[in-house]
Order: structure tokens, then C-alpha cells, then sequence
């Protein structure tokens, strides 16, 4: 008989195999107490060092296979097996307790993870699945217990797993592993981001996969829909494999328009552009088609790695970006660190809410040291495309004049010393929070363009943290109060002659698209796997007809209503 599993869709499309459980091993832990320090301590290093050496091996797998970002998990993992603020209280155990390696490890291991999981921030709670993979691989080799070898699989599957560690989910050969589904996750996991870049169908979140499958049984992943069907009929499996192949045919006639334009029904042109995070990411830009960057995530230069990077490492990543795009325009966000993106090196205080707090340009015009060196290394690049620059987190007009005036600075300081800048870079800033919004029409006579972040804009109009579960009700991108702020940017940039884009989530949801369109946004930023299904669906859609819809919507009261009117006008 087949069962339904309902989960979180983290990974678009259907995968059809038998499960394969990746059975965790049996890591049970005994205390002992040891006469021998020394050779308990020499112990724990050559465990140390035989993980070390996997990770890695694994890193170089990753980088490979999934590009600079992916592999950068590992570089964090790698950071983490050698932070004295793990090791060091592990050693100390040892040596004050007289324990063995394996209990001391253990007991600070699950120290940290507790007080990790305990935070209310998704992002540091991630740092707690870092934490469980890295010292699972160390204790697994004080035990002598060998980890399962996701790479090894050699027939097609489906992954079943309780959850899937980033070096697990990077070791997954592609070949064969047609998908997998999970207890635990949530869209944001390094599992989930990895299994959308090597577009494996995954459900995660399901709470009972690892209970309710068994090995060798036919599973169904719908990671269209959040969907695991076990032991589905004869009937089902044909119907999947319709929806299979329906959604194959449409993924094809999607790949069609990647040279083309994208324009709507009317014949009115709007730009579709990718996010980015480092320059291995312009590929996948290109390759479905994006017009352009629309938000270069500088902080991952930032990331992974235990000190600033230098400005010619800057220089030269920026370099590549603007060299592979080819004349087609980049916006580079500069330094957006805070809220839920640490820097360990910088040692920045801890802070009641984050997200509210010491972030993005209130950092940077504080460390000025590090703002400009990004600026000179973005304004060296400059002349080796189509750049524009934005300010993150932008909430009065005096920071961005003070902003933009550092960075005319350091532009006026490169020429005089006789460096090419170019003359034609744009200056621009975030809109993500509401009082932006509220008094865009006084920032939008002193910016070049403006560039909505719906994630944070969401998230502080409706005061709710997006990464609490609690009040997830609360992200509603399609509330009018939301829609109205949006509009009134995007009106204020047009009187002035200044051009509006979007770069958060909402800029490639299908039901957004055509009241974006309809409030006259210009570009719209998104994933680079959402910009043919957008281009798709704007080519069916006129301005004209959109735009005549606008004043109804955001008159309305309810983000309910909004989400009705669409479907029923544009027959979605």
C-alpha cells in the first residue's frame, strides 16, 4: 500500500527510483579512563589529520564538480577543525579529566551544537550541522568506523536520510542519485542549495522518511510539489512519469529562449539578470540566459577563510565577473556582512538582534579600512565591463552621501595616481528597509538606480523574522502594504529617470511576475535556473493589460485577495 510524505519542496523536479538509506554508522561511544596522556593525545591529532586530509579531498571534489562557492562549505569545515576554540577544550578534557578521546570529543561537540541550535537564526543553526559533520568524521576514525561513501553508488536511487551533510550531499554522483528526501531541513540548507546547483529533486523537512521507508522500496520525490510517495502503484508511477516528462518538455522549451530577449506579449522589454555569489556562478547566468548580474553577493570573498582578502584578490574576482559577462551590465553589492552572515576573524560584538544591528553599511562606514579596499579593487575593475556599484541597508540619506563620497574618494585618488577607472559606473543602493521606501523619491534625485531586497524589506515591514517558524505566516511577499512599498520606489525612480530593479526572492515567483510587471519594474534578479521559466511567462503576459490591474491590487486589503485576483486574470 502507498504512502504519502508531505515535506518541504527544496530541489524542482520529479525523481522515480528505490531508496537507498544512508544509514548512519554506528558511532557508540564508551568512557575510559586513560593512564597514557601523551599517547591519548597523539591519538585525537592523527584522527585530526586523517579528517583533515578527506575534507580535503572532498573540497577539491566539490570545487570541481560544483564550482568556488560550494567548495568554500569544506574551507569553512576545514576552519572549524582547526579553531583552538574546539580543539582546545577537547585537549584540556583529555589532559584535566584523564578521558578518552572519543568522550571528549564528544561532550564538547555536543556543547556547541546545543548552544548553536538553541539560537534563534537559521544561519547559526546551520553552523551547528557543521559542527555534527566535522567531528563525526573525527570520531568516526578514533573508532575505526567507516563513514558510508555516498560516491560509491553505482545503480539509480533515491537517498533516504535523517539529514544530508554538506560532504555527503557532495559526494553524490549525479549519475545515479536521482534524487533524495530527508527528516530535517529547510530550503536554506547547504544540503538543499547544493541539490538546486546539481538539480537533483529533493524533499527535505519530512520529519518520518527515515522511519516510514525501507531499503529497495520504489519511492516517488515530487520536489515540484513537496511530495514522497512510498510504494506507489502501478497508476501513480505512470502518472508521475507523465508529470516527469511534462515537466522534462517544459524544461526544454524553456532552454529555446535562452538567446532570446525578454519581452512581453505587447512587445515591451524588461531585462531578467542572475544573483550571484562568486564568478563560477556566471556560467549558470549564462547559460539560461541572463541579460545581466543583478546582485553580485560580494561576502562570499569573505567567507570560508580566516582574514579579510586582500584587494587584489578582490580585483581579480571582480575582473573575472565583469570580463565573462561581456559588456552586459553587473551590480556588485558591496560588503553585506551582519545578521545572519558571520565573520569570525573580525571578532564584531554579539548582538541582541542582528538583523537590526552593526551590518552591511553600518559596518563598512565604521571599518572603513575594509570599505575601501573593496572600493578601490571594484573601481580597478571597472574598466573591464559594464559595472555598477550598491549600497546595502541604506535607511538614511546621510549614509549613502557618505557612502558614495568615499567612493569618489578612492576613485579620485586611483586616477591621480594614473589607474584606468571608467567614467560610466553607476552608483546605486538597496531598498530593504521601509523607511527607504517611504522617502524614495528624496533618495531616488541623488541615486542612479535603486535595487529591491524583498527578503529583508519583507521581513522588517511585517516585523517578523523570516527564518522564525513561529511567525513564517508573516513573509508575505504579496501583502498590499508590501506591494505599495514597492511601488512607490519604483514610481519615485521613474519621475526622476532612474531605472528599478529587484533582487530578492519575489522578482522570480510566478505569481509576483506579472505584478512587478504590471508596477513597471524594470529588472528583475533572481536565481539563474528561474530565469527562462520567468522569460516564459512574461512572454505571455502584456505590460499594458498588467499595468491596468495596478491601482485595483493595491487597494486591496489581504495578501489572500492579491493571490486570487492574479490566478483568476492571468489564468495561472
Amino acid at each position: 500500500m502507498s504512502t504519502l510524505i508531505n515535506g518541504i519542496a527544496a530541489s524542482a523536479g520529479i525523481a522515480i527510483a528505490k531508496a537507498y538509506r544512508l544509514e548512519n554508522p554506528d558511532l557508540t561511544i564508551e568512557k575510559k579512563a586513560i593512564s597514557d596522556i601523551d599517547a591519548e593525545m597523539n591519538r585525537f591529532d592523527a584522527a585530526m589529520t586523517k579528517a583533515k586530509q578527506e575534507l580535503e579531498i572532498i573540497k577539491e571534489k566539490a570545487f570541481e564538480d560544483l564550482g568556488e562557492d560550494k567548495a568554500a562549505i569544506f574551507a569553512a569545515h576545514l576552519l572549524v577543525l582547526s579553531d583552538p576554540e574546539l580543539v582546545n577544550p577537547i585537549k584540556d578534557k583529555i589532559k584535566n579529566e584523564s578521558v578518552n578521546a572519543e568522550v571528549a570529543l564528544d561532550e564538547t561537540a555536543q556543547m556547541f551544537i546545543s548552544m548553536f541550535e538553541a539560537m534563534d537564526n537559521e544561519y547559526m543553526k546551520e553552523r551547528a550541522a557543521d559542527i555534527r559533520d566535522v567531528t563525526k568524521r573525527v570520531l568516526s576514525h578514533l573508532l575505526g568506523v567507516t563513514i558510508s561513501n555516498p560516491s560509491l553508488i553505482s545503480e539509480e536511487v533515491i537517498i533516504i536520510a535523517e539529514d544530508l551533510t554538506p560532504s555527503d550531499t557532495a559526494q553524490l554522483n549525479r549519475e545515479f542519485v536521482k534524487g533524495f528526501t530527508t527528516d530535517i531541513g529547510g530550503r536554506t540548507s547547504h544540503s538543499a542549495i547544493m541539490a538546486r546547483s546539481m538539480e537533483i529533486p529533493a524533499v527535505v523537512g519530512t520529519k518520518s522518511v527515515t522511519s516510514d521507508i525501507a531499503n529497495g522500496v520504489t519511492v516517488i520525490v515530487d520536489g515540484l510539489d513537496g511530495k514522497v510517495i512510498v510504494n506507489p502503484s502501478e497508476q501513480t508511477i505512470a502518472d508521475y512519469q507523465k508529470k516527469k516528462s511534462d515537466y522534462d518538455a517544459q524544461k526544454a522549451e524553456w532552454a529555446k529562449l535562452v538567446n532570446e530577449k525578454t519581452v512581453t506579449s505587447d512587445d515591451q522589454h524588461v531585462e531578467l539578470a542572475a544573483n550571484i555569489g562568486t564568478p563560477e556562478d556566471v556560467k549558470g547566468a549564462l547559460a539560461n540566459g541572463g541579460e545581466g548580474v543583478g546582485l553580485y553577493r560580494t561576502e562570499f570573498l569573505y567567507m570560508g577563510r580566516d582574514q579579510l582578502p586582500t584587494e587584489d584578490e578582490q580585483f581579480d574576482a571582480y575582473k573575472t565577473v565583469l570580463e565573462r559577462m561581456e559588456g552586459k551590465p553587473v551590480v556588485v553589492r558591496t560588503l553585506d556582512i551582519g545578521g545572519d552572515k558571520e565573520l569570525p576573524y573580525l571578532h564584531l560584538p554579539k548582538e541582541m538582534n542582528p538583523f537590526l544591528g552593526f551590518r552591511a553599511i553600518r559596518l563598512c562606514l565604521e571599518e572603513q579600512d575594509i570599505f575601501r579596499t573593496q572600493l578601490r579593487a571594484l573601481l580597478r575593475a571597472s574598466k573591464f565591463g559594464n559595472l555598477k556599484i550598491m549600497f546595502p541597508m541604506i535607511a538614511t540619506l546621510d549614509e549613502f552621501r557618505q557612502a558614495k563620497a568615499i567612493l569618489l574618494e578612492e576613485k579620485e585618488k586611483l586616477v591621480s595616481a594614473g589607474t584606468a577607472v571608467s567614467d560610466d559606473i553607476e552608483i546605486g543602493m538597496m531598498v530593504e528597509i521601509p523607511s527607504t521606501a517611504i522617502l524614495a523619491d528624496q533618495f531616488a534625485k541623488e541615486v542612479d538606480f535603486f535595487s529591491i531586497g524583498t527578503n529583508d524589506l519583507i521581513q522588517y515591514t511585517m516585523a517578523a523574522d523570516r527564518m522564525n517558524e513561529q511567525v513564517s505566516y508573516l513573509y508575505q511577499p504579496y501583502n498590499p502594504s508590501i506591494l505599495r512599498l514597492v511601488s512607490m520606489v519604483i514610481d519615485a525612480a521613474h519621475k526622476e529617470g532612474k531605472w528599478a530593479g529587484m533582487c530578492g526572492e519575489m522578482a522570480g515567483d510566478s505569481i509576483a511576475i506579472p505584478i512587478l510587471l504590471g508596477l513597471g519594474l524594470d529588472e528583475f534578479s533572481m536565481s539563474a535556473t528561474s530565469i527562462l521559466p520567468a522569460r516564459s511567462q512574461l512572454k505571455k503576459l502584456s505590460k499594458q493589460e498588467a499595468a491596468s490591474f495596478k491601482q485595483q491590487i493595491l487597494s486591496m486589503s489581504t495578501s489572500d485577495e492579491v493571490v486570487e485576483f492574479v490566478k483568476t486574470k492571468f489564468k495561472m
